[in-house]
């Protein structure tokens, strides 16, 4: 078994109800998004036919999924929490990768306003 993430009560509740849609459809899975044959999603086909036409179809630029988490975190250091509750939530085993990673958009770290740059 993986490691615990803790999840908002606005997720645990998402989470639930995509559950319980999909128990009321048929779905037997204990898989979160299965594969329309119930089997593990293949993530290249997530990528290729789910998520890059959503980023297509919201205007938004070709990024990868790690880019997601890459920005997870930045926003997380923006709003001032604290590195090791990022540390945690990124499952990084030492403080020392997350502040190598990161330090540069930690607003008390880097010595200059990351959003003041990212606005220029």
């Amino acid at each position: 078994m993986g490691r615990r993430i803790d999840l908002s009560q606005t997720v645990s509740e998402a989470l639930r109800s995509h559950q319980e849609r999909q128990r009321q459809e048929g779905h037997g899975s204990e898989l979160v998004f299965p594969s329309s044959v119930g089997t593990p999603t293949n993530s290249k086909n997530l990528y290729w036919r789910s998520f890059k036409p959503l980023l297509k179809n919201a205007g938004l630029p070709d990024i990868k999924f790690h880019e997601l988490r890459l920005t997870c975190a930045t926003i997380r250091f923006m709003k001032g929490q604290h590195p090791k509750r990022v540390q945690e939530f990124l499952g990084h085993t030492s403080i020392a990768i997350t502040l190598d990673i990161y330090s540069h958009v930690i607003p008390c770290m880097g010595g200059d306003d990351p959003m003041e740059d990212a606005l220029s």
